[in-house]
This record gives structure tokens, C-alpha cells and sequence, in this order.
């Protein structure tokens, strides 16, 4: 009896249809998708304000349209699903468009977070809980691209003189890698203090502490924070944490530490910007601002001494 042999079929695309056709009809293009189909990124982790930037780009589409085209990738249930373009989509909203420009690519999931995390990171002001999130994700799709690493540890990839994921990761974002493993650290936080690191409330490394407190601990700090109306300093949350891996720390030591004495208790001298900005270029921080106006004061208390010795 003679083998059957089985032979895929060609399909009626590739019978009345030309390579050039099957080429071009593959290339990425252009299209203009409804903003109703298209939904955001799972969990994505920048966050779209309505702020005073997001109105100028909206009236910046009204005026002249989405100059960058979004990226996004088909769903299977239907539809489409953002990748790079969160911002124009809302301007396009708020600009009261119908459409958006796409580019639609064909990714897989981990290409798709690490597309998104890349896009995002390009712009000028990020928050630290974004950093934090976005880091997290792509640091985890990048793991998954070359096979799951031990416990606690990062991966090895191939191809990169055998330094680690986050070794890889800390490279293109420049950051190090202790920096970018704090930023992870962050994602520990519950949201309420991860909110007050974004406002600049509690600094990154006390926060870094804070993160390795269990959350119901975390909940108690933060209702004392709000109820004393203060926030720890670094060596109060390394106690903190030191306490809780020793099982110590209850609602009763937590506002006991928080009392205690820090640096920026000290009394300290404030003036207005505003009196003083005009003797600066734009721009210029606070700290130099502070040791130029020091130096003057010591350049002035010369002078006067100088004139006292004349008389």
C-alpha cells in the first residue's frame, strides 16, 4: 500500500495573488483606527494626567492633527490594544477627534511591555512609582525572553559578555544597578505612601526601607504619618525595618520612632523665591541658590569687618 503523502494547500490569497502583493499587503502602514477600539495597555504604568502639558497637546491635535502615528497591536477578541500613543489618545479625545493615525505590529506580550516601557521612558518628566512599575515589567519580559532565572536572582542573558537582565536594563535607561533594583523596591509600597514618594513627601531611600514592612504595618505607619502630620527620615524607616524583621514593631512603636529627633526638624529660615529669583538665571536649583546667597553674606560680613578696622 502506497504512503499517503500529505501536502499543505495553498490558500486563494496565494493563488490569485502576486509576491509584490503578499509583501505589501504585509508591511506595516498607516491606518486611521477609531478611538473607540482601541483600549489601553494592561496595567500600564505611566500615568495620563490632565494637566496643563496635556492641554496644549490637545489643542496642538486640534490645530494640526497627530504628527507621530500610535502604535498598536490586534486583539484577539477584537479590537485593538495600545502600545505607544496613551498621551495622543487623549489629546485626540480632548480635541474631540473620531480617529487616531496607527501603525498595527504583530507582538507578542513581553514585546509589547518592552516596546511600551521604552516609548514611555523617553520623556522628560517621570515619576518615581512609574519608574518603579515600568521597570518591573520589562525587567520581568526580559526574563521570560531567555528562561526563567533561580530565586532572588536575575538572569544571565546570552550574547551580552554574561551580565545580568537588570545589568542590561540599567545600561539603556542609564540608571545603576542598585538604583534600578530600589525603584523595583517601590512597587512593595502600598499605594497611599507610593503616592506621597511621587509628591516628594517621603524620599526615595527611607521609602526603600518603608517597602520591606509588611503592608498592614505600612497601613498603620501611614495613619500615623496623617494623623501626626510628619513622614520619617531615613534612619527612623531603617529602624522601622530592623523592627519588623525582628517582629518588634506594633502600633505603639511606630509613633514612638516617629518622635523621635531627626535632622530636618532643625529650625530652619525660609524666605520666599520670588524675593530672590530675579538675582539667578531660570532654572537654577535650590541648593545653588542657597551656597551662592551663603557666599555673599561671607564676602559682605568681610567687607563690613574691613570697614571697622579702618574707622
Amino acid at each position: 500500500m502506497a504512503e499517503e503523502i500529505k501536502m499543505p494547500l495553498p490558500s486563494a490569497a496565494d493563488l490569485f495573488s502576486t509576491q509584490e502583493e503578499r509583501d505589501n499587503e504585509s508591511r506595516e502602514s498607516v491606518r486611521e483606527i477609531p478611538l473607540e477600539e482601541i483600549s489601553d495597555f494592561p496595567n500600564h504604568p505611566f500615568k495620563v494626567k490632565m494637566d496643563e502639558s496635556m492641554a496644549d497637546m490637545a489643542e496642538s491635535v486640534k490645530q494640526y492633527g497627530i504628527l507621530v502615528p500610535a502604535l498598536v497591536r490586534e486583539k484577539p477578541e477584537g479590537g485593538y490594544e495600545m502600545i505607544a500613543g496613551h498621551r495622543r489618545k487623549m489629546a485626540s479625545e480632548l480635541a474631540e477627534k473620531k480617529e487616531i493615525p496607527c501603525i498595527v505590529r504583530n507582538l507578542t506580550d513581553d514585546e509589547a511591555i518592552i516596546i511600551m516601557v521604552d516609548s514611555n521612558l523617553q520623556r522628560e518628566q517621570i515619576l518615581p512609582s512609574e519608574k518603579a512599575f515600568a521597570y518591573k515589567v520589562k525587567l520581568d519580559a526580559m526574563k521570560r525572553q531567555v528562561g526563567r532565572p533561580s530565586k532572588n536572582s536575575a538572569t544571565v542573558l546570552p550574547n551580552f559578555g554574561g551580565k545580568t537582565s537588570r545589568q542590561i536594563l540599567a545600561e539603556q535607561v542609564g540608571e545603576s544597578h542598585e538604583q534600578i533594583r530600589k525603584y523595583i523596591r517601590l512597587t512593595e509600597l502600598i499605594t497611599p505612601i507610593l503616592d506621597m514618594v511621587d509628591s516628594g513627601k517621603i524620599a526615595i531611600r527611607p521609602a526603600v526601607e518603608l517597602s520591606y514592612l509588611p503592608k498592614e504595618q505600612q497601613t498603620i505607619l501611614l495613619d500615623t504619618m496623617q494623623l501626626e502630620d510628619c513622614t520619617p527620615s531615613h534612619a527612623q524607616a531603617i529602624k522601622m525595618r530592623k523592627f519588623a524583621d525582628e517582629g518588634r514593631l506594633n502600633e505603639d512603636v511606630i509613633p514612638s520612632i516617629l518622635s523621635e529627633e531627626k535632622g530636618n526638624q532643625k529650625e530652619q529660615f525660609r524666605m520666599p523665591k520670588e524675593r530672590i529669583s530675579k538675582y539667578f538665571s531660570p532654572g537654577t536649583p535650590a541648593k545653588q541658590m542657597e551656597d551662592t546667597i551663603v557666599k555673599a553674606l561671607e564676602l559682605y560680613r568681610k567687607r563690613e569687618r574691613g570697614k571697622d578696622r579702618e574707622r
